[in-house]
């Protein structure tokens, strides 16, 4: 779980796209809290960048974990759907199934 959070590449499971978009959500609500409580917002605002990044990387993981490109996760509600659809069994073009249901072993040439 959490293995290259920032990176685009691969899958990710429902729980580990859940846990990821409420830790953002609480992270956002600090720095708001922070950023409005006291002078410096502009430099607090900064920090907006990674916490984005990491949800949008995310996002996209869930979204090949669904056999969908990354850029769905702009459609309006998708997140909803990639809360609670399942994934798709087995291996797709992006990566091996992350739950190990239906992987099957690529044949090696020796």
């Amino acid at each position: 779980m959490f293995q290259k959070p920032f990176l685009f590449d691969g899958r990710i499971r429902r729980t580990e796209f859940g846990i990821s978009f409420i830790i953002n959500v609480i992270a956002i609500a600090i720095v708001n809290e922070i950023g409005f409580a006291g002078e410096g917002a502009a430099i607090i605002s900064i920090s907006y960048i990674p916490l984005y990044w990491f949800l949008w990387a995310q996002g996209a993981k869930r979204c090949h974990d669904r056999s969908n490109i990354g850029w769905y996760q702009i459609i309006p509600f998708y997140a909803f759907w990639m809360l609670f659809a399942d994934s798709d069994n087995g291996n797709n073009e992006y990566a091996p199934n992350p739950k190990g249901i239906g992987n099957q072993e690529q044949p090696t040439n020796v």
